[in-house]
């Protein structure tokens, strides 16, 4: 039996546009990535011309070369422990090149809507005012775009802004000599206020925390830390997380530094990884503080009773998972929440893939690569998901072992990890999926005519 392959659009060129790319690319699979940019790299092109980047001047990446590279493209030797964003965009400039990906991509040309139609299939609209048609579709749009902003009681008079729009000490406004309150403890508020408290700057820098946040180094024995982090998927994570919470005083308790006491325990929320933010603290240089209570002109009101006045309010408050393409009654996010099979495949639509959404620990890297994999095996008829009640079924019992533990907030709805994921798709769900296509047949790609339809190519 001849065996159709499915004419594919890939929303986005970053990291998970591009490694679906390559793997459609190693198949044979006939694509088309539409980029609404003038280049690769979504959130790793700085200052990126489609607004979609959060990456600031100074940043570099979080997680070690050691834990980042793609398993099939390992990162150059050379780079430092913890490259700079520049470095990792050259990163994914070499693995376009290396496996000719830059021909299928459409530069400026991105996916204005996206219509599925009745028999199946795609009707993509594109930035250039052109209609068209593809027989699978790869939503890889990238999360950490579409700013989320608090809702605090009352009116600030003076400056506010997302982070995601923050460059440097100079850009979007001149931070020097200003009284800044930074909102959030994630990895982007650590390293926006310790930037910003440089005695240089002559500034006043405020950190204000809701849940406060487990504050992990990013060296620990003279090695990078995560290179010591690995869970074993063959144990269950609840006793790893306990072993976890039994050593992690030993880095330091958030309350010798000033830090509000997190309300959770190590794991149960995303932690925080910098060097530098507990000795900014330790010295001074920043000032802790609770949750907003409320707003009053230029003055600050928290949850202890303390004020205080500021000039720039700066919110690291997260992103907003969002398809704007979509329209909003076919597929959203609402609360951050999308229930996908395998963070993957949305029930009752098998011409649809989402590629990237999860926040993975330690790091989304590897990650889009192992569901990669899975996007070049489902082309080809290769994997085939379970039923749609079984799809159901696993989606509760993967959100309850890798969110249940969580704080119930946006940013962890999407919360996984990595070495457990990988571990699954490749040694159960792959080869389960194979069998199932084996004896049901792969997936049994619509037969569009007409109307400027790329149609399905024949395997070579």
């Amino acid at each position: 039996m001849t065996r159709t392959l499915p004419a594919t659009a890939i929303i986005g060129a970053g990291i998970s546009g591009l490694t679906s790319g390559k793997q459609l690319t190693d198949y044979g699979v006939p694509y088309t990535c539409f980029e609404t940019s003038d280049r690769i790299g979504g959130n790793w092109a700085f200052e990126n011309p489609n607004g979609y980047s959060s990456a600031y001047r100074s940043l570099h990446i979080d997680t070690s070369k050691h834990q980042l590279s793609f398993r099939d493209f390992p990162m150059p030797e050379d780079y430092p422990d913890f490259p700079h964003h520049t470095q990792i965009k050259q990163y994914l400039d070499d693995y376009a090149d290396a496996f000719g990906l830059l021909g299928s991509i459409e530069f400026e040309n991105g996916v204005e809507h996206a219509e599925r139609l009745p028999g199946g299939g795609w009707e993509l609209t594109t930035q250039r005012g052109e209609t068209r048609r593809f027989d699978l579709l790869v939503v890889a749009n990238g999360h950490h775009w579409d700013a989320r902003w608090p809702d605090f009681p009352g009116n600030f008079d003076g400056i506010e802004m997302h982070a995601h729009h923050y460059v440097d000490h100079q850009t979007p406004h001149d931070f020097t000599g200003k009284r800044i309150l930074v909102v959030g403890l994630g990895n982007s508020a650590a390293d926006i206020s310790v930037e910003l408290s440089s005695r240089t700057l002559r500034n006043e820098v405020t950190l204000s925390t809701r849940s406060g946040a487990w504050v992990v180094p990013k060296y620990y024995g003279g090695e990078p830390a995560d290179r010591y982090y690995r869970t074993i998927p063959q144990i269950p994570l609840a006793w790893q997380r306990k072993l976890m919470q039994l050593t992690i005083p030993m880095a330091g308790r958030p309350e010798k530094f000033g830090l509000p006491t997190p309300n959770h325990k190590f794991f149960e929320a995303h932690p925080t990884q910098s060097l530098e933010l507990p000795l900014r603290l330790g010295s001074g240089d920043i000032t802790p503080r609770p949750d907003i209570s409320r707003l009053d002109g230029t003055t600050v009101h928290f949850d202890d009773g303390t004020a205080g006045d500021f000039d720039i309010i700066i919110y690291a408050t997260g992103y907003n998972i969002t398809f704007p393409f979509f329209d909003e009654d076919f597929i959203s996010a609402p609360g951050n929440r999308i229930d996908l099979y395998k963070r993957m495949f949305y029930p009752g639509y098998d011409d649809l893939i989402f590629h990237g959404f999860a926040q993975a620990t330690p790091t989304l890297f590897p990650f889009v690569e192992a569901q990669a994999r899975c996007v070049g095996a489902y082309a080809v008829g290769n994997y085939r998901p379970p039923s749609v009640e079984e799809m159901r079924r696993v989606i509760d019992a993967d959100m309850q072992m890798y969110t249940g533990h969580m704080l119930d907030r946006p940013r962890h709805t999407q919360q996984l990890d990595y070495f457990v994921y990988e571990h699954d798709m490749r040694t159960r769900e792959l080869p389960a999926g194979l069998r199932r296509a084996r004896r049901d047949g792969g997936i049994r790609w619509a037969q569009v005519a007409g109307d400027g339809h790329p149609g399905m190519k024949e395997p070579a």
